[in-house]
């Protein structure tokens, strides 16, 4: 027992110490960009607190919402930088984010306009749509038992939200170029690209989004035609969920057995040819990408992933952040004021 109590803390101090390696190394981007750590230090100094305990309640509640708050946090960075542009509502005359199809499945609209509402009690237009999504994705991985990561907080929502923009979006059908392409044009690498699939550990998906794999892989249309990159015996196992190519309700736990917790247990999957998206398997046909992921599979480095993983985050949390007097802070999430 004095043994394994010991090496979990030599695990989680590592995990802390590179943490704090990962916020010198993005300070100056931060500062850059317009944000800061102590942002809200007079104008709403428990911004952090009161998130946290709302997310431990919303996660009490409905515990399956780690994932799809993580996924939020990530759609919204990726179109026009992390303004809250995904949380807006279409009008008669514009068709939003949210309602194009990428981001149809998403989930946790709700419970962000929760804390929006508190926090509007608390300090009345001070905290943006755009900070709070980044602290909540945060505190998902957190309370889901993963690594934690300092979040520069200033950033200010945008106005505009526009459904054909998600073209932007990685989407789960993309081979390795195109997600290489798709993530250099947010200023994010291909360790980033890696690190941060490894998010998959949460959540679930429709059947949809991979049912391709399934049936008709080619067009040849008979039950043979199946993708050769997903291991047989998962694929017949998905196929008892998902049964034809047009099922858009079924869910499937992205990382089954541990889709509720924050591990490196995905990569032993993709590992195994056992990841559910194209995207998941496209990491296998790159030496840098299939390294990383062979060694995430022995379960030996997982401080490792953890550190990574928070140092990408804090990476994609500063995209094309609006700061200043740039953008507005909304008064609620899904509407301009």
């Amino acid at each position: 027992m004095a043994s394994s109590s010991l090496s979990r803390s030599r695990s989680t101090s590592m995990i802390i110490m590179g943490v704090v390696a990962a916020l010198v190394l993005s300070a100056a981007g931060m500062a850059a960009a317009g944000l800061g750590m102590d942002f809200y230090s007079s104008t709403c100094p428990h911004v952090e607190q009161i998130v946290k305990e709302e997310m431990v309640e919303i996660l009490k509640e409905a515990p399956t919402l780690a994932g799809p708050l993580l996924r939020l946090h990530f759609h919204d960075c990726f179109v026009r930088g992390c303004d809250a542009s995904v949380l807006l509502d279409s009008t008669p005359t514009s068709t939003a984010e949210k309602d194009a199809t990428p981001n149809l499945t998403l989930r946790g609209f709700g419970s962000v306009q929760r804390i929006k509402d508190r926090l509007e009690q608390a300090c009345p237009g001070t905290v943006s749509c755009a900070d709070i999504l980044a602290l909540m994705a945060r505190d998902a991985v957190v309370l889901a038992r993963g690594p934690s990561w300092p979040v520069a907080l200033g950033r200010r929502d945008g106005r505009v939200s526009i459904a054909n923009e998600t073209n932007q979006l990685p989407p789960p059908t993309a081979n390795f170029t195109t997600l290489v392409r798709m993530f250099a044009a947010k200023g994010l690498g291909v360790k980033d690209l890696v690190v941060l699939s490894g998010g998959h550990t949460l959540g679930t998906a429709h059947c949809n989004l991979f049912s391709d794999r399934l049936y008709n892989f080619t067009g040849a249309n008979n039950l043979a035609d199946v993708d050769p990159a997903l291991d047989a015996t998962y694929l017949a196992r998905l196929r008892t969920r998902c049964q034809s190519l047009a099922d858009n309700t079924t869910l499937n736990e992205m990382d089954p057995g541990s889709f509720l917790s924050f591990d490196a247990s995905y990569y032993r999957l993709v590992a195994k040819r056992r990841g559910l998206f194209h995207s998941d398997a496209a990491l296998l046909t790159d030496p840098a990408t299939r390294a990383y992921v062979q060694r995430q599979a022995t379960g030996l480095f997982a401080d490792e992933f953890f550190r990574d993983f928070a140092n990408s985050m804090v990476k994609m949390s500063t995209i094309d952040v609006l700061t200043g007097a740039q953008g507005e802070i909304r008064n609620k999430c899904y509407l301009v004021n």
